[in-house]
């Protein structure tokens, strides 16, 4: 112990901490006794237990990221092969030296200080070592939850010295000077060369995550391991890989009890096949039920963090999970283990099927769609979904969106370079990728109905299964996809999205429309796809 508590101190001088109360790597127990007492300021509700025995947290002002304040340091090694622009906005080595001040001297000044050490990453020969300061205890414990915890054993060897990656959330202190770069009072900065990911100015815990995710985006693919933002699930043998935007059933598809589940975020493909990033789910809670969702909504016990919720009573602690006034990013944090039938360590083989989870909101596409390798790409590239209620500041119903790779906002490197890493993977393996649509069917948001999760999940059940890829198709105009006929336990009707609706003509000018702002979308992209690729995509 006594050799813990002077390593420890070392840890903290080599960033000029000099905290007296440090908590590193605390017991769950411990957090939560913390966190009952915690006189921080943190512009938030004070923490609390809910009935079920997880840790009720809020995040304040902010509820979701905010990728306006995201920023990338932009150096002489940075410069040459980050993706600039609106995803990755650059800002000076100067400007960058300023934020991390600011977020020392505030992590210095506290109270309570929490040091969480863990992996990113289940292969171990492909794992980054990551290291969090920060002083609420909630974040503590969500990145206990979030990141693969280390053995003792690993905590001497792996993490007695210097890391592959820290993040300093002083998230609480908000920016009140001005800085060249920064453009309001909060900064996400992540400096890629050193390693380091300072939050200032936001406390909403999914930012840590997505700095942890975003950094494996960047040191990955020079290692030749393809990283995702997909979730991943094994049956017999058969892995399956599941892209989608936050909201889009990536998580609540892959917690399937007939399969074990690998993760529900965030992946990577090397050449021994796949594996989780995180050691944690981040579930979004909006509606939970027992019965449509019984593996998270029994994941909301002692350990697990609920994130801007609303209570039906304080006295009873039960959870309103339909209650969004706070935020409809409403989210519960917890360990892998939380969820039956985990595979342990989370990694699979070569993936089988693949399917692109969209979320449409025009209620065009049909429910699966049967992809070629060359469909595949286009619609890996262009990532069409819609950005669903609560996952971002400012969003408040589903718009059309297209996010490159399924993933765009956390991607580090040009989407191409991802495209075509998946490609090689997808023809190596003989992987069948599949289209489905999570969204609207019978008509566009507000007219149509949501897809039936049922309906999905029997979907996906005959895909597993190896029944849906012997069924009779047919040509899926404009987009020229194969869709079935017929597919057993679902009524025929919904199968071509233009039988659902009233209207057929109206059908038409829907499909149209959206089939042009495909094409507009992917000219940003054509100077580097093949021309096999861009015949791929829709055509009017």
């Amino acid at each position: 112990m006594q050799k813990q508590n002077i390593k420890t101190h070392e840890l903290l001088q080599k960033w000029g901490l000099h905290n007296t109360n440090v908590f590193r790597n605390p017991s769950v127990p411990l957090i939560y006794q913390l966190s009952m007492q915690s006189t921080e300021e943190t512009s938030t509700r004070p923490d609390s237990i809910n009935s079920t025995g997880a840790l009720v947290a809020y995040s304040g002002k902010k509820c979701g990221r905010v990728p306006k304040d995201k920023r990338i340091i932009k150096d002489q090694v940075t410069e040459q092969d980050v993706w600039w622009g609106d995803v990755n906005i650059p800002l000076s080595r100067e400007s960058y030296n300023e934020v991390e001040k600011i977020a020392l001297e505030y992590l210095g000044s506290r109270e309570k200080l929490f040091i969480i050490d863990g992996y990113a990453g289940w292969d171990s020969n492909h794992r980054l070592r990551i290291r969090v300061f920060c002083t609420r205890p909630y974040h503590a414990l969500f990145m206990k939850n979030m990141l693969i915890k280390p053995t003792e054993e690993e905590l001497m060897k792996d993490f007695n010295g210097d890391v592959d990656f820290y993040i300093f959330n002083a998230g609480p202190q908000i920016i009140q000077k001005p800085i060249d770069g920064v453009t309001s009072e909060g900064c996400v900065a992540v400096n890629l060369t050193e390693r380091k990911m300072v939050i200032l100015g936001t406390q909403y815990a999914g930012e840590m995550k997505k700095g942890v995710f975003g950094v494996t985006h960047y040191l990955f693919p020079k290692q030749g391991i393809l990283t995702l933002h997909s979730s991943a699930n094994e049956g017999d043998g058969d892995v399956t890989l599941l892209f989608g935007l936050s909201g889009t059933g990536k998580t609540t598809l892959s917690a399937d009890p007939k399969r074990k589940l690998i993760g529900d975020d965030e992946h990577a493909w090397s050449d021994n096949g796949i594996f989780n990033i995180e050691g944690g789910c981040y579930a979004k809670c909006v509606d939970l039920s027992k019965e449509k969702e019984p593996e998270i909504f029994n994941a909301v016990k002692f350990g697990a963090v609920l994130e801007n919720i609303e209570y039906f009573s304080n006295q009873t602690r039960e959870v309103d999970y339909s209650n969004i006034s706070i935020t409809e990013n409403t989210r519960v944090s917890y360990p892998l283990d939380f969820i039956p039938g985990t595979k342990f360590p989370a990694q699979g083989g070569h993936p089988k099927n693949i399917f692109f989870l969209t979320c449409d909101a025009y209620g065009v596409l049909p429910p699966v769609s049967m992809l070629t390798p060359e469909q595949a790409m286009y619609h890996f590239i262009s990532g069409y979904t819609a950005k669903v209620a609560g996952t971002e500041v400012g969003v408040k119903e589903p718009q059309a969106t297209f996010s490159a790779c399924f993933g765009e906002a956390f991607l580090a490197l040009h989407p191409t370079l991802y495209a075509n890493m998946l490609a090689e993977k997808i023809k190596k393996f003989d992987t069948k990728v599949w289209l489905i649509n999570t969204g609207w069917s019978g008509g566009k948001y507000g007219v149509g109905q949501r897809m039936s999760l049922k309906y999905t999940r029997a979907i996906i059940d005959l895909i597993h299964s190896g029944e849906l890829k012997d069924a009779e198709f047919e040509n899926f105009a404009i987009f020229n996809f194969r869709i079935p006929k017929v597919a057993k336990n679902i009524p025929s009707e919904i199968l071509n999205p233009r039988n659902t609706w009233k209207n057929p003509d109206e059908f038409d000018k829907q499909l149209q429309e959206l089939a042009q702002k495909f094409q507009i979308n992917f000219k940003k992209y054509e100077d580097k796809a093949t021309i096999e690729i861009i015949n791929a995509g829709p055509k009017l």
